[in-house]
């Protein structure tokens, strides 16, 4: 046994996140840590890190323990490089987790971690500040290695997938399934949103919720696994609710007879009743804390039926001298579904900005029905409110109401939607999380009616309950969706097309998401294409699905390496 939390319990202010938690991590367990915004997954995660106390209970880890917290938001040291953040890790971890070096084993043990994290020499020199989210994050867990002597017993991670693009997140899973170079099976427990990475990674899901005793649902298994298991439990727990409230019934039945009537009644039988009614309201208590949904998302279309809102033929971008995608072409109506695909800096943001008319495309035309259609987008950019702003203005800066479908609505009942309390109102947004704060960019554009829907990175520090909310709006939407996002759950779920962009000019349609990024893996590992001026890739039929067998760990090291050495070889052809 590595770590064990024992009846511990926390709250933060007047709120209670958990009470009576329970829980054990073993060598090589996976555990998924998921629940509801503000439900105190980070907080339990720094408490079993040993960065927090909690107000009761207690933390035991097992001697030596090589523990390390990773938290959601990377920060290094400013004019540092990669490697010699992982030197100063090593060489500064005397006594945190009991591992010691001098400077020189320091540098030793940087030069082994990095290969392990795909970072070549180009890499290790960059400066850390002046990464790409994703290799960011491959440096923190690089670090955390390094803090460990290059050998964890357990790694805490925090949203580890939160900002990483498609091939991110598939490295990560490769690593928290098989780390390579790793001498022994290491724990993991993360946080995380994302139900593709916990359906492939996770051994055990933990949901934080006070729809369960002890505030805890732990089931052994996938993501597929707990979602069976936990419907069989709530299921349980309502038919319990009403067994309780059919012997309450009974029981006040009793206790309202006359004294005459009561005469022979023991005391016992008076606790038992009381237990059973405490019982009761407790029960009543977690099933509708387990009844609660997500913020109420229901996007607003204009009604329009035109068949083409917006068309782009052979649409071509290029930007800093670098082509991004060439001979795109699409079509937008009614019912359109269109996801795009691609790593980070491939031209996804860009291709939106063209197909919205806030850049001109190199080549092609993109033509717009009469009167043009109404094109609403939410931006991965979301535009930062100043810290001292209430979140009543940020929801409405107008007045204290908002129009919503064609009527008024009061700010405090609008805000409820998105599963604000009254108080919140009159704080600053700095107060609010992540989620919350994609909460709010999201209520401001449901204000507004769309014929096309652009969102960009919509899914970012959304819980798993919001999630589920945003699909289910999405998919009744009337109008026209293009949908870029890292969530392959909700890909899979809502996009009919795929357009999948590569990042060096390429861009073709597919039917589903394992096409689309089995045709991205094979365009990533082939040498640029002659472009030609032939027909649209985006109107070429696509590929025949294949089998793909899982990479080795020699192939998966280049294919992880793959996206640095065209950025190598691109900077020595800009040099040259």
């Amino acid at each position: 046994m590595l770590l064990t939390a024992q009846d511990i319990t926390k709250t933060h202010g007047v709120q209670r996140l958990f009470h009576g938690l329970s829980l054990a991590i073993e060598e090589g367990d996976r555990i998924g840590l998921i629940g509801p915004n503000g439900s105190g997954k980070s907080t339990l995660l720094r408490l079993l890190a040993g960065e927090s106390t909690p107000d009761g209970g207690t933390v035991t880890a097992s001697k030596g323990l090589r523990a390390v917290y990773i938290p959601q938001h990377d920060r290094f040291p400013e004019g540092l490089s990669a490697r010699e953040v992982l030197i100063e890790s090593a060489f500064t971890s005397v006594g945190e987790v009991g591992v010691t070096h001098d400077h020189f084993e320091a540098e030793i043990l940087a030069d082994m971690i990095l290969p392990r994290v795909a970072f070549d020499s180009t890499l290790a020199g960059t400066p850390a500040t002046a990464l790409s989210g994703g290799w960011r994050k491959r440096l923190a867990i690089a670090r955390a290695l390094s803090e460990a002597g290059g050998e964890p017993d357990l790694l805490l991670l925090d949203e580890p997938t939160n900002h990483l693009d498609l091939d991110g997140i598939r490295w990560l899973e490769q690593f928290v399934r098989q780390p390579p170079g790793a001498g022994s099976r290491f724990a993991v427990m993360f946080v995380t949103h994302d139900r593709a990475f916990l359906e492939n990674t996770a051994t055990r899901v933990v949901e934080l919720s006070p729809a369960y005793p002890h505030s805890a649902l732990a089931v052994d298994g996938n993501y597929t696994e707990f979602l069976r298991r936990k419907a069989e439990f709530l299921a349980a727990q309502t038919k319990a609710e009403q067994a309780v409230a059919g012997e309450v019934r009974k029981d006040l039945a009793w206790l309202s007879r006359g004294p005459q009537g009561r005469q022979t009644k023991a005391k016992g039988r008076i606790a038992a009743s009381g237990a059973r009614m405490d019982a009761l309201d407790e029960l009543k208590a977690r099933n509708v804390a387990a009844s609660g949904a997500g913020a109420r998302v229901d996007f607003d279309s204009t009604g329009r039926q035109t068949h083409k809102l917006l068309t782009a033929k052979g649409v071509s971008k290029s930007l800093g001298g670098r082509l991004l995608f060439a001979d795109v072409s699409l079509s937008l109506g009614v019912g359109s579904r269109l996801g795009l695909v691609g790593s980070n800096g491939s031209g996804k943001t860009t291709l939106i900005r063209v197909l919205t008319g806030e850049l001109s495309p190199d080549a092609g035309t993109i033509e717009r029905c009469d009167p043009p259609p109404r094109v609403v987008v939410f931006s991965q950019h979301r535009e930062d409110f100043a810290q001292t702003t209430l979140l009543k203005e940020a929801l409405c800066p107008v007045s204290d109401q908002v129009r919503f479908r064609g009527r008024a609505m009061h700010i405090t009942a609008w805000s409820r939607r998105f599963l604000f309390r009254d108080e919140q109102l009159e704080q600053p947004v700095s107060s609010l999380s992540g989620g919350e704060l994609a909460r709010i960019h999201i209520a401001r554009i449901m204000l507004e009616p769309a014929d096309v829907l652009v969102l960009d990175e919509p899914t970012n520090d959304l819980d798993i309950p919001t999630l589920e909310m945003l699909e289910e709006s999405l998919e009744d939407f009337p109008g026209a969706l293009v949908l870029v996002t890292h969530d392959r759950a909700m890909l899979e779920h809502l996009a009919s097309d795929l357009l999948a962009l590569d990042g060096r000019g390429g861009a073709r349609m597919h039917a589903s998401l394992p096409q689309a990024l089995a045709a991205l893996n094979a365009q990533q590992e082939a040498p640029p294409p002659e472009r030609k001026k032939a027909a649209s890739p985006a109107a070429s039929p696509p590929p025949k699905a294949q089998n793909r067998k899982r990479l080795g760990y020699l192939e998966q090291r280049e294919y992880d390496t793959m996206e640095q050495r065209i950025e190598e070889a691109e900077a020595r052809i800009a040099c040259a």
